[in-house]
């Protein structure tokens, strides 16, 4: 990243600027925790399309989902946790209307961004020999090892195939200017795995603060990402709603209930639509709070 300006602050609208029809990107997280939902909203208003999106999907697979932005989607699984099977992601399945899915065991997913974010081409593993991953997956291939063991038997092993990202797009608790970005929550999911796998990343976070900020009351250990992974940086305030960003909030389940109740017809879908998605990151924002208004006045 030399001649890389070491301030890496952007906004929404320049990072989704920066993405072009067709990219592979992926979208780190896990399920309903931690999704840089601020950038899938904006991926939402934009004209990109035919996009490969690879990701431990929530929301953000259901929403590009609905919207048609998505060619092929590579997952290991696409959940809201309170709601098991995420009802846009449902319909999209249903209806197959995204026209390739990879489907892979967890540990495959895995293994296929470790192998890219080591430049390397395949890692074999045992996971998803005699499963139907590979029966369903033709282009994902055996392999037989160099080795034998001491009986002389060779194993087979699956080659799992490198998860190569054009871009990664993550959120975080916390980030300085220049890119290092620390998490505060229980679990650092696989967002590392993500940057390290890209050609680009972008990171928002619910706070951009200055880097000794980063270590205040946090174990050094938590320090996510380091400068030389990271393209760019958005701060974004509850830019993870309606996932959650532990210990800055919870997954806003009230949200998340009216989001899958709007998702099961069209006409709920465009009401939700016109209130949530037809604005900007702060339109959306001050219609959450509205609809939390009224929730309280019920």
């Amino acid at each position: 990243m030399n001649g890389t300006p070491r301030d890496k602050r952007m906004t929404i609208d320049e990072v989704v600027a920066s993405l072009e029809d067709g990219m592979t990107i992926g979208i780190g997280g896990w399920g309903p925790r931690r999704k840089p939902m601020a950038l899938v909203r904006a991926i939402l208003r934009s004209d990109l399309k035919d996009l490969t999106i690879v990701s431990w999907g929530g929301a953000d697979v259901g929403l590009l989902a609905r919207a048609g932005k998505i060619r092929k989607l590579v997952y290991a699984f696409v959940s809201l946790d309170t709601v098991p099977l995420e009802p846009n992601f449902q319909k999209a399945r249903q209806e197959k209307s995204i026209p390739e899915i990879v489907e892979l065991d967890e540990g495959m997913f895995q293994t296929g961004l470790l192998a890219a974010s080591q430049r390397l081409p395949f890692l074999p593993m045992r996971a998803g020999l005699g499963s139907d991953i590979l029966v369903n997956n033709p282009h994902i291939k055996t392999v037989a090892s160099p080795y034998a063991d001491e009986d002389g038997n060779v194993e087979d092993l699956v080659a799992v195939p490198a998860l190569r990202l054009d871009v990664a797009l993550v959120h975080l608790n916390r980030a300085d200017q220049h890119g290092n970005a620390t998490y505060l929550g229980p679990d650092p999911f696989f967002d590392d795995l993500f940057a390290m796998a890209a050609e680009r990343t972008y990171v928002t976070c619910e706070q951009v603060v200055d880097t000794a900020g980063l270590t205040v009351d946090t174990p050094v250990q938590r320090l996510l990402l380091n400068r030389m992974m990271v393209t760019g940086v958005v701060e974004t305030p509850n830019g993870a709603h309606f996932t959650n960003c532990a210990p800055d909030y919870e997954r806003d389940e009230k949200f998340q209930k009216a989001y899958a109740a709007a998702a099961k017809d069209d006409e709920s879908w465009t009401r939700f639509e016109e209130r949530f998605l037809s604005g900007d990151e702060a339109a959306y924002q001050d219609a959450v709070r509205e609809f939390h208004d009224e929730e309280q006045t019920r």
